[in-house]
């Protein structure tokens, strides 16, 4: 049994070791940039991706500033479930994020689209509606990347064939982000 464990680990190590960081250097400027403008930075996922989205909206919202009200404006698209299950049942679980960008977002905002496979259409449609918006799209991958690679702004691709380390990923980038913003905080 330890052999496996240790194999999960050497696994998440290598993906890692082995990253190319620069779109999470980007992503990191433009939130920091979107904090002092007062602009809201929107999360989405499904499954595990959307109970990724509500932990980092928590700590882009107070564990960036540790001070009331001085955190970053972040909403976690699927954490409303009265909105997403009236957006799936009356114009389709596609729609879920899309729509609710559609009321909250504003150009100049950002989206954080957090996927597995890159594939899954309510995924798509966020990021297609956020680029027709003027709402900058950062999309955080495994897998292949799929569709989302292509139509992000910027794709955090981790060519990783594995779900939870695919996940776990998603986490790792969240807490560097909160790390670094935190530091690099506006001051009062």
């Amino acid at each position: 049994m330890d052999g496996f464990f240790s194999g999960y680990a050497a696994r998440l190590s290598g993906v890692l070791g082995s990253s190319d960081w620069s779109g999470v250097t980007k992503l990191a400027d433009d939130m920091l940039s979107a904090w002092k403008a007062g602009q809201q930075v929107f999360l989405c996922g499904n499954g595990g991706s959307a109970g990724n989205a509500v932990h980092l909206a928590n700590d882009f919202v107070y564990g960036v500033a540790k001070r009331s009200g001085g955190g970053i404006r972040a909403l976690a698209l699927p954490a409303n479930t009265a909105v997403m299950t009236c957006l799936g049942n009356d114009i389709g679980y596609d729609k879920i994020f899309c729509e609710q960008l559609a009321v909250q977002g504003r150009g100049g905002d950002i989206l954080i689209a957090l996927s597995g496979s890159g594939n899954s259409p309510n995924i798509v449609s966020a990021i297609e509606r956020a680029r027709a918006m003027g709402i900058k799209s950062y999309a955080i991958l495994g897998f292949g990347g799929g569709r989302c690679k292509e139509l992000a702004d910027v794709a955090i691709h981790f060519p990783v064939n594995d779900m939870q380390i695919a996940e776990d990923m998603q986490l790792v980038v969240g807490h560097m982000l909160m790390q670094w913003l935190y530091q690099n905080r506006p001051q009062p």
